[in-house]
């Protein structure tokens, strides 16, 4: 049984920066304890990271969510706090203009992984997307979305977002 924990765009922006909100701090102790629990079952760990530059606001993201945020090089770029700690020179990276990460999907495909967990934020955008794409790529694998180390700023639509998983046969676990 091959696993994968990939921890989605857990960014300064998303958890007290430009696109912070209340709560996503709280999630930073699960997030890390389940990094170093993968570590310890040999479990192979990777991350995302929403990435835009200077010219994001001329972006079709940005023209329609016009507030900077995850610029390259910038502080609300970096992993959020003990998280950035736990990112291992090892550790597979993805670096994403998009919700969604190609790349990963690509890598998962390659992998041949039967359980991959997924934690991080924005459930409802990133989140949703790269679980998707998971599924998409590993349609036999047992994908989990670990609904205690995910969030968003809008809980209506992140239990909207579960729902949807749901339906597409992506588990959501406590």
């Amino acid at each position: 049984m091959k696993e994968l924990l990939i921890v989605v765009d857990y960014q300064v922006d998303f958890v007290n920066g430009s696109l912070g909100f209340k709560g996503a701090e709280l999630l930073e102790e699960g997030i890390v304890n389940k990094i170093r629990e993968a570590r310890k079952k040999k479990t192979e760990v990777c991350f995302t990271f929403d990435t835009h530059y200077e010219n994001y606001l001329e972006t079709n993201e940005g023209k329609k969510l016009p507030i900077k945020h995850c610029l390259k090089g910038s502080e609300g770029f970096e992993l959020y706090g003990k998280v950035k700690e736990q990112l291992k020179e090892s550790d597979v990276v993805f670096y994403k203009e998009t919700f969604g990460s190609l790349a990963l999907a690509n890598y998962l495909q390659k992998g041949q992984y039967t359980k991959i967990e997924i934690v991080g934020l924005v459930t409802n955008i990133c989140i949703l997307s790269n679980a998707i794409l998971a599924k998409s790529a590993l349609p036999e694998a047992e994908i989990i979305v670990i609904k205690s180390l995910v969030g968003t700023f809008d809980k209506k639509l992140e239990e909207e977002t579960f729902d949807l998983l749901k339906s597409v046969h992506i588990e959501i676990s406590e």
